[in-house]
């Protein structure tokens, strides 16, 4: 439970962002918050569907990379690596600086130190990391205060009076107000950064066996849905309710609906399990990160070299099982890069194996990732990150190259479907 609980920390620490993004890509337009954020958990559990199939059919790691090689060859499996390195990196830096900031928020006092603060902040959260099950369990326990103190800010709300004149002008009725939910839910789809992070991290979990990963990687999945879904539809539906709208200075829209529904103490503590979700939300990358590049590495079983497209170094665990050069190895648009490559190998899989209803439900995932991503594209600076990615893939490939393009990335790993 403690590992669900910590690979989780990075879609819950979205919330906050993805309903305020929603609402400033509605041009504050209150009335629609709630359709665009029930739309967006909706596709949120499509592809939690999606990937099902794949950590059943990947129990020791390796998610979309590794879908992608056993399905169209073992050079495209580099396209979802880079594309998650570069997520899990940018979801860490974002988490420990929003977390700098919010300490800074406390102790103004402390602003010149923001950037050797964050750094900081990396390196305990990487050491934690390092400890294995127990820096899952602490940093569960913050993803746990969180969510209790924000269901506790959202029972207040239910009985707290409008602050404003009401939800906003819009409503669903017409196309009028089906073009801006459109074009504004891909902005919130940062909700679904995390469904990755499961079908890699249960490379960490190597305590148990391939059932078992099965297990904790689908319940993660699902619990992740229940208490992401619950929190984002809640904080959008009291938002629109009590007419709390696009922030004002440095503030966000989720501490503006805490502070004004619950008490001062409630509001101070709720303030504080946000600055520690957020290092939570980094280890979870940590956690997901590195169990991809242990998965997808070379290695040794049983006298026997069992295949692998990166060097055996990164597969390397220390005594509690945690990767130690790939934790020392380390937004919205890369992971969707990924996505794209897991669901489409999936729809080829189903395809082959005659599935249809199956391939209905990737054909869906893979064009509703595919808009999401081009949409986000259009608007210009995530461009940068698919470029990273690429740029990483590329480094990748050219390392594999030189190593004589070894074989067997998901030879190992596919171990058939439950």
């Amino acid at each position: 439970m403690a590992f669900a609980f910590a690979v989780m920390a990075d879609p819950v620490s979205s919330v906050a962002y993805a309903v305020e993004a929603a609402l400033r890509a509605l041009h504050g337009d209150l009335g629609l918050l709630v359709t665009t954020m029930v739309l967006v958990v909706g596709i949120i559990a499509l592809i939690v569907l999606n990937y099902r199939q794949i950590i059943d059919r990947y129990p020791e790691g390796g998610g979309a990379p590794a879908a992608a090689a056993e399905a169209f060859g073992e050079g495209w499996a580099f396209v979802p690596v880079g594309a998650l390195v570069v997520d899990f990196t940018l979801t860490i830096a974002i988490s420990v600086a929003a977390a700098a900031s919010a300490a800074i928020a406390f102790f103004p006092a402390l602003a010149p130190w923001r950037i050797l603060i964050a750094v900081g902040l990396v390196l305990v959260v990487a050491g934690m990391t390092l400890l294995g099950h127990f820096g899952r369990l602490v940093f569960a326990a913050f993803s746990v205060a969180f969510v209790v103190t924000a269901v506790s800010v959202l029972v207040f709300g239910l009985f707290a009076a409008p602050a404003g004149s009401g939800p906003g002008q819009g409503a669903l009725g017409g196309a009028g107000g089906v073009v801006p939910v459109m074009l504004a839910f891909p902005v919130a789809m940062a909700l679904a950064t995390g469904v990755e992070a499961p079908s890699t991290a249960i490379a960490e979990l190597e305590e148990l066996d391939d059932d078992g990963r099965r297990h904790f990687g689908k319940l993660t999945l699902w619990l992740m849905l229940g208490i992401v879904g619950t929190l984002t539809i809640g904080v959008a539906v009291e938002a629109a309710r009590l007419g709390i709208g696009v922030p004002q200075g440095e503030s966000t829209q989720i501490a503006e609906l805490a502070r004004y529904v619950a008490p001062p103490g409630v509001f101070a503590v709720f303030q504080l399990v946000t600055a520690l979700l957020l290092l939570s939300a980094a280890s979870s990358s940590f956690q997901a990160g590195p169990g991809l590049l242990k998965a997808l590495a070379r290695g040794v079983e049983g006298g026997e070299d069992n295949g692998g497209a990166l060097p055996e170094a990164l597969g390397r665990t220390n005594a509690r099982h945690a990767p130690y050069w790939g934790t020392l190895l380390f937004y919205a648009v890369a992971v969707f890069v990924s996505f794209l490559a897991g669901l489409t190998s999936m729809a080829f899989f189903s395809h082959r194996e005659g599935r249809t209803g199956y391939l209905v439900l990737n054909c869906a995932g893979v064009l509703i990732v595919a808009f999401t991503l081009v949409v986000n594209l259009l608007r210009g600076l995530p461009l940068f990150s698919v470029a990273a990615s690429l740029a990483v893939a590329g480094i990748f490939y050219v390392l594999w190259v030189r190593d004589g393009k070894p074989q067997g990335l998901h030879g190992g790993k596919a171990r058939g479907r439950k």
